[in-house]
């Protein structure tokens, strides 16, 4: 391994420099890597190319202009007239080191290789596979822009800068993985960033060591979290290219990775993940409703089951005018397993939404309702009662912004059930408190996850739970440590 990643300068031979390229890219075990031997101004070339990364026409072009040269226009200081006068084109550089030429061919840039010349001229002549950017799926809004990241990480950068034109926003490159070779952008604006907080994230990625990223971001957010069996997202991730820069504007750092269309915000406290574009879309009254309607409907997704459970199996609890909570029944099945086969059964199919082709969706959802739901009710499976408030949890879930927080939610609420069936009133203020502790003692980035909530800051705090307009919003969050605090 340690040869393996060893530089190899270049050969003095023209033929040494071609055969250790064609042998360390497999050009004769892969159809799909090309080399071309030419000969053009009286030197012998060689063209290393990954088919279907090539533009064909630019690389056309350029072999057309090579074509034309004679021996003496390229004398003296062959390498300087090819690169500055004789190859027109914009992305073009020069290595000397032969292991990093074909790591760089196999990134997408062409190799040239010519013969008398010691080093390697790299052609940034590439097309990416990509898709056209459109809307994401998990963060639609009624007014707003319909398009998304996609994969390719050269077109998600582009799709910041549109909207972030500041002269210090810097789109910082390294590689993750020591066969992927996965392109990772770190994207943050310098006279805004804490620069000890962009420098860790840095130390940090260096000291991945990992043969690859095959899930992308999630692979480099369980190098990043540290806490692995932590069901909680401790970055926040978006697919839209405006909650980014509103990100970046605050003082966040990004990461975006090629082959992903989630940019990752780090740091992010527990309340980023119940934010939600559409709360910025409408006017400030409007989206401070909405803010607050978001807020009950996750916070009653956690804890209205263990509540209801706790009320039914000890009615004796309720206040007067509220006998009516509880089913009527108890049925076949106990309670606590109602609850526990219906969550099963939710994420069953949700996992069958997932996998179900949309012309089949709408037969899907008239099996889930009629054939599961109703038929349950009438065979004595489930109470009424249980299949209501089972479905308020369920809208409450996915009506969290955040899909990686709405299923470390849903834990939650199983635990509190758990608890709650156990120990009755005291598992239930017991588990709610554990939950509270966890979440108080984590932190995201050396950052407090429930900051402001603990520790406690006034303004941060009202602007959570209050959508404030944008005017009165002067000030960065004091948790980032911005370099300009103000806005």
């Amino acid at each position: 391994m340690a040869e393996e990643n060893k530089e190899k300068v270049m050969y003095a031979s023209f033929d040494k420099n071609v055969a250790y390229l064609a042998k360390r890219l497999g050009v004769d075990k892969s159809f799909d890597i090309i080399q071309l031997d030419l000969e053009y101004a009286g030197r012998r070339m060689a063209l290393f190319l990954i088919d279907g990364f090539a533009k064909d026409d630019i690389l056309h072009l350029l072999m057309k202009l090579l074509a034309k040269l004679d021996k003496e226009e390229i004398e003296p200081h062959p390498l300087s007239k090819l690169i500055k006068t004789y190859i027109p084109y914009v992305e073009i550089d020069q290595v000397d080191d032969l292991k990093l030429a074909a790591d760089q061919i196999l990134a997408g840039p062409s190799a040239l290789v010519v013969e008398g010349i010691d080093k390697v001229i790299m052609i940034d002549a590439r097309t990416y596979p990509a898709r056209t950017p459109a809307e994401p799926d998990l963060e639609r809004v009624v007014r707003g822009s319909r398009d998304g990241y996609v994969e390719t990480l050269v077109f998600n950068t582009a799709l910041t800068r549109r909207r972030v034109r500041d002269r210090s926003l810097r789109m910082e490159y390294t590689q993750v993985g020591r066969r992927s070779k996965t392109d990772v952008c770190i994207c943050y604006i310098e006279d805004i960033a804490d620069m000890e907080r962009v420098n860790h994230l840095k130390h940090i990625l260096d000291k991945i060591d990992t043969d690859g990223l095959p899930m992308a971001e999630k692979t480099i957010e369980e190098f990043l979290s540290g806490r692995h069996w932590n069901p909680y997202p401790t970055v926040r991730y978006t697919e839209r290219p405006d909650t980014a820069a509103s990100h970046l504007y605050e003082g966040h750092v990004l990461l975006i990775i090629d082959g992903s269309p989630s940019v990752m915000i780090t740091p992010a406290t527990y309340w980023h993940h119940l934010q939600h574009a559409e709360e910025y879309r409408q006017k400030p009254l409007v989206g401070a409703y909405l803010r607050l309607i978001r807020f009950i409907a996750v916070f009653a997704s956690i804890f209205i089951l263990p509540l209801y459970y706790l009320f039914s199996t000890n009615p004796d609890l309720l206040p007067a005018g509220l006998e009516f909570i509880g089913p009527s029944e108890m049925g076949v099945v106990p309670l606590l397993a109602q609850f526990i086969i219906a969550e099963i059964g939710i994420d069953v199919l949700r996992m069958a939404a997932i996998h179900t082709p949309s012309s089949l969706a709408t037969a899907l959802g008239l099996v889930a309702a009629i054939l599961i739901g109703q038929i349950s009710v009438e065979v004595g499976w489930f109470s009424n009662e249980v299949v209501l408030y089972l479905a308020v949890a369920a809208i409450g879930t996915y009506a969290t912004p955040s899909y990686e927080m709405s299923l470390a939610n849903r834990l939650v609420r199983i635990f509190l059930l758990i608890c709650t069936s156990l120990f009755g009133v005291m598992g239930y203020i017991t588990g709610i408190t554990l939950w509270l502790l966890y979440l108080a003692r984590m932190q995201s980035f050396q950052i407090p996850y429930f900051w402001p909530f603990l520790p406690f800051s006034y303004r941060p705090f009202r602007d959570i739970f209050v959508r404030a307009p944008i005017p009165l919003k002067n000030r960065r969050p004091a948790f980032l440590n911005p370099q300009d605090p103000d806005r």
